[in-house]
């Protein structure tokens, strides 16, 4: 691996990858608590308390997504 090449997988600066992870960030806070539970809970009859659980952890993600997104600068 030469210098100039990054250790990461994918290439921050490219608008491709910035777009696609703030698409993906979006999708987990907003349809993260909202529709991803009510899938779980009304179509596929998992417990309540375990379809909401996997709503806010879904909802922290993408919180999470979003503040590494603005701590590196990838969207400003």
């Amino acid at each position: 691996m030469t210098e100039n090449e990054s250790s990461s997988m994918i290439d921050m600066d490219s608008k491709f990858w910035r777009t696609t992870l703030l698409i993906i960030a979006v999708l987990l806070i907003f349809a993260g608590p909202t529709y991803v539970p009510f899938v779980l809970n009304g179509i596929l009859n998992v417990n309540y308390i375990a379809s909401t659980v996997v709503g806010v952890v879904l909802l922290i993600m993408g919180l999470l997504l979003l503040w590494f997104l603005i701590r590196k600068k990838i969207i400003v």
